[in-house]
């Protein structure tokens, strides 16, 4: 046995039953129930797990590829034997997962399948269909083109061991692509039992090169008497729509074609959902009434008894199901506010329908979608109303949509203006709905028509003009900026008593007229931005600017004026009031300074910041012997420290 699996194709075929039982093989000239027992091996991953021992006998394999006498549980079929299997994806129904039986006969006719129903699962006295899908597995040119055919024995007996219906299917040809075939006979369980129905499927053909078949989707139905019905009538149509939201009621008519008096059930069903039976619904007609009906198909069917009680669901069949079909509206999205600019086109476009009707402000009923006007003016402000009607013929609400009509913008924009740095001014543009100043800098807001401006050098400004999305317009102004007067005097000066220095002014702005420095103590000429200075003490120079345009500025220097020390070697702290201190002339002008007096051992005697108590001669109150002593004084002026010695005489 060779295999290799192409692609799932549904082909059913009719296979004419052959009756090889005694007496008359049962026939279904009605209706058939939904499937009783039905066996698809279930769905999974490959390979799918190995059948009972009661179902067959042969061997199991997680192979893809099964050799003689052994099967395996499988969604697929691929690459078996030399590519001379069939190769495809799916089971017969085209489920990706779906299992399927694949069977490598034995070498010997044999039994390789076995289904029995559990006791009372099929009704006494009732037709069933039963009924497989099965497929050869090998494809024409398999074993040089004569590969052995499966052939396939259906036997139906009761637990006891009497044969209900034998059924053979002959000879399963090969086929050049994917071809399942659904291969059914029909047989009728014993009147007073309810023994559970055995079917075994026996192979005919030897095994060898060949005889390779997959099996899927057995099922039992129910087969009873005809059932014909019609909405009003019997006979009449079997569909009726209806709009979303709307009410009605229907009458169902069925006839059942039946030689004695079965039970009937009405059954209904919305959408997918399972369907069930609608309580006290036993007679030939049903009224079905619709109030403010939801969108969804709805559907009802007649169920019958086929030779037992209609509450078994094992033993009916049904009609053809009616269908009431409740078209939704159709959904048209609210509009939001449309803005269109004068002279522009207007577009309004609907979804969700297959035919619309707009109305609008000066506008005459139309049928056009998108509805389009060119050239809009302000007359085509307003509401425009648009009614949708779905295919079905269901008509939605109005929905509106509210059109404002932006006028042109006519700019406008305030003159130039002239300030100095550090005023503002006001500007102003109009015209527009909207506005947009460019550049930001020295603006209190950009979005404004007027802002107030305050820069610091000469600007140009642009006012982008808007009515919204429309054709924009631009405007400028230039604000011109004087620049204040700035007065800068210098950097202060240290020079000594009888030194000159000469003051660093400048002067920077717009439109300066003047400048002076006050006081004119000891400057030679205040007029002048550098003017020389001999002071002989410290003083402060005022340098003022003046500008035609922006006012006055100022700014100062200070002069520090040290005065020359000067320093005795000699004093006779002797109380006769006569040089009784070390007075050393203007060390009192230096408030920073260290003086520091050591005697010939170098240890400290006097210290003083500043000296405005000059020393007596004296350590910690002791008056000092005389002899000489030396003095280190550090001036805090940058200048080199001062030392030498002074002498003490008593």
């Amino acid at each position: 046995m060779r295999s290799i699996i192409r692609v799932l194709l549904l082909l059913p075929v009719f296979i004419a039953s052959v009756s090889l039982c005694y007496g008359q093989a049962p026939k279904c000239n009605g209706a058939l129930g939904d499937p009783v027992i039905s066996e698809d091996f279930g769905s999974g991953a490959n390979p799918g797990p190995p059948l009972s021992g009661s179902v067959t006998n042969m061997s199991y394999t997680t192979s893809g590829c099964p050799n003689d006498n052994y099967y395996t549980i499988a969604n697929s079929i691929g690459d078996c034997f030399g590519d001379t299997w069939q190769f495809f994806y799916h089971d017969h129904t085209g489920n990706l997962n779906g299992y399927m039986m694949i069977v490598n006969a034995s070498y010997q006719p044999s039994v390789f399948f076995t289904k029995q129903t559990l006791a009372g699962q099929l009704c006494p006295n009732t037709t069933y269909e039963f009924a497989a899908w099965i497929m050869n597995l090998d494809i024409p040119s398999a074993c040089g083109g004569t590969p052995i055919l499966p052939n396939i024995t259906f036997t139906i007996s009761t637990a006891s061991g009497t044969v209900l219906q034998t059924y053979n299917t002959g000879d399963i040809p090969t086929t050049s692509s994917v071809n399942w075939v659904q291969y059914r006979t029909f047989f009728s369980t014993p009147a007073n039992s309810s023994e559970a129905i055995v079917v075994t499927m026996t192979n005919n053909a030897p095994g060898g090169c060949g005889n390779d078949l997959a099996l899927d989707d057995i099922t039992f139905r129910a087969c009873g008497p005809v059932v014909e019905d019609g909405f009003s009538t019997v006979g009449g149509s079997k569909n009726q729509s209806m709009c979303q939201g709307g009410s009605a009621t229907y009458t169902l008519k069925a006839q059942v074609i039946s030689e004695g008096a079965p039970s009937l059930q009405w059954q209904a069903r919305r959408g997918a959902n399972p369907w069930t039976d609608i309580p006290g619904a036993t007679a030939d007609s049903l009224m079905a009434p619709f109030i403010n009906a939801g969108p969804d198909v709805y559907q009802y069917r007649l169920g019958v008894s086929n030779g037992s009680v209609i509450t078994d669901a094992a033993c009916r069949v049904y009609s053809q199901p009616l269908s009431v079909y409740v078209n939704p509206l159709p959904v048209i999205p609210p509009f939001p506010d449309q803005k269109v600019c004068e002279g522009d086109q207007l577009v309004l476009s609907a979804p969700g329908g297959a035919n619309y009707t707009w109305t609008g402000p000066g506008l005459a009923p139309t049928s056009q979608n998108p509805l389009v006007i060119n050239n809009v003016t302000p007359a085509n402000a307003g509401t425009y109303t648009v009614v949708a009607v779905s295919d079905s013929g269901c008509t939605v609400a109005s929905v509106q949509a509210n059109v404002t009509v932006v006028p042109r913008v006519v700019p406008g924009i305030s003159g130039n203006v002239t300030l100095c740095a550090g005023e503002s001014a006001q500007l102003a543009a109009t015209g527009g709905l909207f506005y947009k100043w460019t550049p930001l800098t020295g603006l209190d807001n950009d979005t404004l028509a007027n802002p107030m401006a305050t820069p610091l050098q000469t600007t140009t400004y642009t006012a982008h003009i808007s009515n919204g999305g429309c054709v924009d317009s631009s405007k400028s102004v230039t604000v011109t900026v004087n620049q204040n007067p700035v007065a800068n005097a210098g950097e202060n000066i240290v020079l000594y008593e009888g030194q000159s220095a000469k003051l660093n002014g400048t002067i920077a702005g717009d439109n300066i007229t003047g400048y002076y420095w006050t006081p004119a103590t000891f400057l030679a000429n205040p007029n002048s931005l550098t003017p020389i200075t001999t002071p002989t003490d410290n003083i402060t120079y005022t340098l003022t600017g003046v500008s035609a345009t922006c006012g006055t500025s100022a700014s100062s220097v200070y002069v520090r004026v040290y005065k020359k020390v000067t320093i005795p070697n000699a004093f006779s702290p002797n109380g006769d009031g006569i040089n009784d201190d070390w007075d050393i002339k203007a060390l009192n002008t230096y408030p920073e300074s260290i003086t520091q007096v050591f005697d010939r051992y170098g240890r400290q005697v006097f210290q003083s910041t500043g000296y405005a108590r000059p020393w007596d001669g004296t350590n910690n109150g002791q008056a000092l012997p005389a002899g000489t002593y030396y003095y280190i004084i550090d001036l805090k002026d940058r200048q080199p420290k001062l030392s030498g010695w002074v002498l003490v005489v008593r």
